[in-house]
């Protein structure tokens, strides 16, 4: 198991490719561009009951950032960044404000979990949204593709938790135990075996595996 210390970093997926191992496999692998993060804020145990760090990523225009978010920036005496997480830490003096979190604290071979935001599919029906099974295709049918029954006649209610068609996509997911091909420090790259959540562009979170 993996301690709270994890390792962890911000990066956008670029999508996916292929390499070849020594022995001359292709590997289906994701690239994902993890550009330095930047330590704004530190929290402890003292002051805010828990140890963490806050962490920007990817710069962003003045203009474009709200007043809460622009207070965080000038405070640390840093330039605008997009995107803001904060990250669990045992030893929150291991990090100083204005330092940065590169690619190359992962290398090839570690075990990781990816964090993502899943596509959205907008609306969608029972059988693509639960994977439910279809009805008869016979021309009397009614139930071609729709749920079918709801539950027994006696509450008259539908319960919580029913399957049914309706909005898919947009979730945060977490794939676990994915291995780490290949890091390019200088190109801030990390190539990931398999898929990952999300669309191109899209931020994912990539972290020590908890299960490894």
């Amino acid at each position: 198991m993996a301690d709270k210390n994890q390792k962890t970093i911000m990066g956008i997926k670029i999508g996916m490719t292929q390499v070849f191992d020594e022995n001359g496999k292709a590997i289906p692998v994701t690239i994902v561009e993890a550009e330095p993060n930047v330590v704004l804020q530190k929290k402890q145990v003292e002051t805010d009951g828990y140890d963490a760090i806050q962490v920007g990523f990817k710069s962003i225009r003045e203009k474009l950032v709200n007043k809460p978010k622009m207070g965080i920036f000038r405070k640390a005496k840093l330039k605008p960044l997009r995107h803001i997480k904060e990250f669990s830490v045992n030893n929150v003096n291991d990090y100083e404000i204005g330092s940065e979190i590169k690619a190359d604290i992962f290398a090839a071979g570690e075990v990781i979990d990816v964090v993502g935001t899943s596509k959205g599919k907008g609306f969608a029906g029972a059988v693509k949204r639960h994977n439910m099974a279809r009805g008869s295709m016979g021309h009397g049918s009614k139930y071609h593709r729709r749920p079918g029954s709801l539950g027994a006649m006696g509450p008259a209610r539908v319960f919580p938790g029913r399957k049914m068609p309706g909005h898919m996509g947009c979730e945060r997911v977490t794939v676990q135990c994915l291995k780490i091909v290949k890091v390019y420090p200088e190109k801030n790259l990390i190539l990931i075996k398999g898929a990952i959540p999300g669309p191109r562009k899209g931020l994912v979170i990539i972290k020590s595996s908890i299960k490894a």
